[in-house]
């Protein structure tokens, strides 16, 4: 039996997940970079960093990141010669929480998140992050401005802010929601690229959901929170209430609530 694939850790989704190119190209088959391949390229190309840094950084062997640095590399190297599309999706990856002990990125927007908001401790204590608008559940992830931040125990809300995404989109907000130590997140629409990312994070997530953001939460603390286990961001179904977490995927030698692994 094949050892597991050990979790490599990513300090956020990319921003873009796919580019085409502007003629002659489109409709072929894309070339599928995973988002540990992503990473070593911005690592070591966007970043910097060593082989030695990189692997240290996505907690993996440096044989590994050779591995996964050189696969990466010819399939760029596919794209631009043969002006092939590219997607950036799936592998075995865990997003890093913005902590100096795991982020190494310089200057990585994670950093203020986790310092600003730091959640209380406590294993009872549960953190719920929802899409938030003028009181509002807002109905477009990607575009999200505004989170309203929750924190809950025993069945109660014992303190609530409203945080800032700061421009963040799409990939750049889960990473947000890593940062702040989130457990479950409510929204309206989101997309399977988000989707992805929280998988990653270990997120919960309860999508479809509309109305007011202070109802929701006190529904979903009494498990009476309907919602949509099949959202997308394109379009909204009938909300149902349903005990199934979205996307969540875990590695088998990880069980801490942070080192949980999206396999995709």
């Amino acid at each position: 039996m094949p050892r597991p694939t050990k979790c490599r850790r990513v300090c956020h989704y990319p921003h873009t997940l796919a580019f085409s190119p502007v003629s002659g190209g489109g409709e072929k088959p894309p070339v599928v970079l995973t988002v540990d391949e992503y990473e070593t390229l911005r690592l070591i190309d966007r970043e910097g960093m060593s082989q030695e840094q990189c692997s240290e950084s996505m907690q993996i062997a440096r044989t590994t990141v050779q591995k996964i640095y050189g696969s990466a590399r010819k399939k760029l190297a596919d794209v631009l010669v043969d002006g092939l599309p590219l997607r950036i999706e799936g592998g075995d990856v865990q997003l890093c929480d913005g902590t100096p002990d795991e982020c190494a990125c310089t200057g990585c927007f994670k950093h203020y998140y986790h310092n600003q908001y730091q959640k209380p401790e406590g294993d009872t204590v549960m953190r719920i992050a929802v899409a938030y608008e003028n009181g509002e559940i807002f109905q477009h992830f990607g575009h999200t401005k505004q989170f309203k931040v929750y924190d809950a125990e025993n069945g109660s809300v014992t303190n609530n802010t409203v945080v800032d995404t700061n421009g963040s989109g799409h990939g750049a907000l889960a990473g947000v929601l890593t940062a702040l130590q989130v457990d479950a997140l409510i929204c309206g629409g989101i997309g399977a690229g988000a989707q992805n990312a929280l998988a990653a994070a270990n997120i919960r997530l309860y999508g479809g959901v509309s109305g007011n953001a202070d109802q929701a939460v006190e529904a979903l603390l009494v498990q009476k929170l309907e919602y949509n286990p099949d959202v997308q961001c394109s379009h909204h179904g009938e909300h149902h209430h349903h005990d199934h977490t979205c996307g969540e995927h875990s590695c088998e030698e990880h069980h801490h609530h942070r080192g949980h692994c999206s396999h995709k």
